[in-house]
């Protein structure tokens, strides 16, 4: 497992502070172009350093690796709404890219989506897991070799998402995402995974065994992953 870089933080902050340098020293150095984002709770303190910083975006094509379908953008609940509000107002990128979940043919939509991938091929992708194990939405039993795609949530991650979600609101239960094939492709993967609920994900991918059953295991078959964590591994 000599592609895996393990840097232990104290916390999240702490993590954030790692990723900030890690994509400063990749702008600095011409190396990075096109960029790959995540979303959720554990990338809130990133993007808040990324904001906070003089770091220059402005040359920077973007894609996000997932969105919801059947909301549209200016829902709060949104992937596209989320990116706005932690990011892209507050910085300027080159072009951003996010799946369109309100397309009429979402086939059509993922294909070209996997397309533009193919066109602006990813320097940097984050990361965060899932406590199956799931990338992006790629859930348990998602095919090592997937690209782009729908995808069915499964009872587990619609349980922990639906913390995003008021009592009368209905969750979601399919996405366009990414899929690990696609997210491997990138030239260098920093996954965050923070807390005791990742704690099982974290030591799947640990074990050596790549398994369509933990997806994150996926990621032992690139050369270039940086896991950040505050977990004792």
């Amino acid at each position: 497992m000599n592609n895996l870089k393990i840097i232990k933080v104290e916390n999240p902050e702490q993590g954030a502070e790692n990723v900030c340098e890690i994509i400063k020293n990749e702008l600095e150095s011409g190396r990075l172009n096109v960029l790959g984002l995540a979303t959720g709770s554990t990338m809130i303190p990133v993007y808040n350093k990324w904001t906070a910083s003089d770091l220059d975006f402005s040359n920077i094509v973007t894609f996000n690796l997932d969105e919801y379908i059947g909301i549209p953008e200016s829902s709060p609940h949104s992937y596209a709404y989320f990116m706005s509000e932690h990011l892209f107002d507050k910085k300027e990128f080159r072009k951003t890219n996010i799946p369109d979940g309100m397309a009429e043919d979402l086939v059509e939509e993922c294909e070209a989506y996997e397309d533009l991938l193919l066109e602006y091929p990813l320097d940097i992708q984050l990361l965060g897991v899932g406590e199956n194990g799931h990338i992006a939405f790629n859930e348990p039993g998602t095919p090592l070799d997937s690209v782009t795609h729908v995808a069915q949530l499964t009872e587990s991650t619609l349980g922990v998402n639906s913390q995003y979600f008021e009592n009368d609101e209905k969750i979601p239960e399919t996405a366009i995402t990414m899929g690990i094939s696609s997210i491997l492709g990138a030239k260098k993967l920093i996954l965050l995974a923070f807390g005791e609920k990742k704690r099982a994900a974290i030591t799947k991918l640990l074990e050596g065994n790549v398994t369509a059953q933990w997806p994150i295991t996926k990621l032992l078959d690139h050369d270039d992953v940086i896991i950040i964590t505050d977990l004792e591994i």
